[in-house]
């Protein structure tokens, strides 16, 4: 493969339903000249690299197989998606010990490897392992991105393309918080054509209580997929792919993802959490605060002061 400056090398650190969802979906799109793929499971990135390959006479060429650590050295993005899945009954947050465990055993030897580019984190609970990664990294939070929001924001938008008859990719509208159960619609500066949400809602006849369906909807969705397939993993890595290409290709594209807070909403700080944001080469070039009425600052509040208790705890635990 070539040398030359645009030759952009990108490695997935787990090689699961997610990971490999991630992997084909930048195969597709012909995303990154090189792709690097790794997992304890030795085989299977050895399988999926051997079968990727084939999809690239039909996309475009690049080389992509499976790796070890040390193949980060020179990778502009290492996206992490390994760490145990969410189980049916099982809340994101329930994850939050095993995976900080599990990535706590990752982060090191990719640092050591002489990586200097940019952390994409997917991993559940993503909002805290993205911050556990910075921590651990000791990277600029810049350079430390979570898919947070991403996926929850498309299903938002699916929800109310099919509400008012409008393409999903025509609704700007965010999820804000955790990616989790105390995520919250951004009802208040959600627009179709730059006419006001709420405003077309009430002419439409959709109720206030209509719109709240709506978003309990979108919170839950993950759950009623886990319960008749077994995982999420498509949207996911279709959001994954989304935010790697705005990385890779400089596009300054605003994207829900979860991003440090360093003053934001109301003083929010230390904590990394979803918003939409900047996304270019450099990482998180700026957030973009979105306004919230009186009633969505206090569910910002909230969902922070939950992921502030389970990111405090799971460190603690860590420790132990």
């Amino acid at each position: 493969m070539s040398n030359t400056p645009n030759h952009q090398k990108v490695v997935l650190v787990g090689d699961g339903a997610v990971g490999s969802s991630f992997a084909f979906a930048m195969a597709q799109q012909g995303i990154a000249e090189e792709f690097v793929v790794v997992d304890v499971i030795k085989e299977r990135t050895q399988g999926d690299a051997l079968d990727l390959e084939d999809a690239t006479p039909f996309t475009s060429p690049k080389k992509i197989y499976s790796g070890e650590y040390s193949d980060c050295k020179d990778a502009d993005l290492v996206v992490i998606t390994a760490g145990a899945p969410q189980k049916p009954g099982e809340t994101r947050l329930d994850l939050v010990n095993k995976n900080l465990k599990i990535l706590s055993t990752i982060v090191k030897p990719i640092v050591d490897s002489g990586f200097n580019g940019i952390f994409l984190v997917a991993a559940n609970p993503v909002d805290i392992l993205t911050y556990a990664t910075w921590k651990f990294s000791g990277f600029p939070k810049e350079k430390v991105i979570g898919s947070g929001i991403s996926l929850d924001t498309a299903r938002l938008r699916v929800a109310l393309g099919k509400k008012f008859n409008i393409s999903p990719a025509s609704v700007d509208a965010y999820i804000l918080g955790e990616h989790g159960d105390s995520e919250f619609a951004g009802y208040s500066a959600a627009t179709i054509g730059t006419k006001p949400l709420l405003e077309i809602a009430k002419e439409e006849g959709v109720s206030t209580d209509d719109l709240a369906k709506i978003e309990d909807e979108v919170r839950n969705k993950a759950y009623e997929i886990i319960n008749k397939k077994g995982a999420t993993f498509y949207g996911v890595a279709t959001a994954m792919t989304r935010i790697s290409k705005a990385i890779l290709r400089d596009e300054n594209a605003v994207l829900p993802v979860s991003a440090y807070m360093d003053g934001q909403y109301d003083g929010l700080k230390d904590i990394y959490i979803g918003t939409p944001a900047v996304i270019n080469g450099s990482g998180l070039a700026r957030v973009i605060e979105s306004p919230l009425n009186a009633d969505e600052k206090q569910k910002m509040a909230a969902s922070a002061k939950t992921l502030k208790k389970v990111l405090n705890d799971g460190l603690a635990n860590l420790e132990k």
